[in-house]
């Protein structure tokens, strides 16, 4: 059945009544205005229902708007959870390695400190047995000290040697005889034996061109007597020449020249554990 509209409906019932009834003007004027006002309300309420229509479209399409941003950031938030597990997993065993590597590192470190500890012993022990040994050459030049984790016998060069020469004298050999006592007692010390001058010019020495070379000479002259005549390894020893370049004095007095001219004889223990460490 077809629907009629109620506008059309009320034009019809009014056309049929008018045309069945005779109104009186006032009466049909009355009718025709209260038609008019109910037209433009109905007009009203189709533009209302249109413009709640719209309304209504437009909220559904912020509606799905939201939906799939909540979506978006409740994927985001999964992606972050996941990112956050996998750096607490990756920082789990990043903190194991760097605390295993620290142990390490601690034990290695209690074993240098170790080897150093003995070492420090063994030179300081050394020192003190050279002094008891080396006590009656003290006044006359020759002094002991540690310098460096090393030992130090410095011999000035009045105790082992004539003015310009290479030749080591009698008190000199002395001096070394009874080094050498000490020294054949501990094969595990290395030995260097060093020659210092002062930095006045060498004149009319022979073959001894400059002070490079009396430094030099008279380091091997010692080094010869420890080897050849009281028998110390060979291969425990070396000698160098220092020249004037290393001097214990600064200026120029016959005293502070005399304390430069020296030789020294450095001591050092082996420390092939602690390079094997540190390797």
């Amino acid at each position: 059945m077809k629907k009629i509209s109620i506008p059309v409906l009320f034009v019809l019932v009014v056309s049929a009544f008018s045309s069945c009834v005779v109104l009186s003007p006032k009466k049909h004027n009355a009718l025709l205005a209260q038609r008019d006002s109910l037209s433009l309300g109905w007009e009203a309420a189709r533009a209302r229902i249109v413009s709640l229509e719209e309304e209504i479209a437009s909220l559904k399409s912020d509606t799905s708007s939201l939906h799939a941003r909540i979506a978006g950031l409740e994927g985001n938030v999964t992606g972050l959870n996941e990112n956050l597990n996998s750096l607490r997993s990756n920082s789990s065993s990043e903190i194991s390695r760097l605390s295993a590597d620290l142990q390490k590192r601690e034990a290695r470190l209690k074993e240098v400190e170790e080897i150093l500890r003995k070492r420090d012993e063994a030179t300081n022990a050394l020192r003190d047995k050279l002094q008891k040994a080396l006590l009656g050459f003290q006044q006359s030049g020759l002094s002991v000290d540690i310098r460096d984790g090393k030992v130090y016998v410095s011999l000035t060069d009045k105790l082992l040697f004539s003015s310009g020469s290479i030749v080591i004298d009698d008190r000199g050999k002395l001096a070394l005889q009874e080094l050498a006592k000490v020294l054949k007692t501990q094969p595990e010390i290395n030995i260097s034996v060093e020659g210092h001058t002062d930095n006045q010019r060498v004149v009319n020495l022979g073959q001894i061109k400059d002070n490079w070379d009396l430094s030099v000479l008279r380091a091997t002259s010692v080094v010869r007597f420890l080897t050849e005549g009281e028998k110390i390894e060979n291969n425990r020893i070396t000698a160098t020449g220092k020249g004037e370049y290393q001097p214990i004095e600064q200026g120029s007095t016959p005293d502070a020249r005399s304390r430069n001219r020296r030789i020294e004889i450095v001591l050092s223990p082996k420390l092939d554990e602690l390079y094997n460490l540190i390797k």
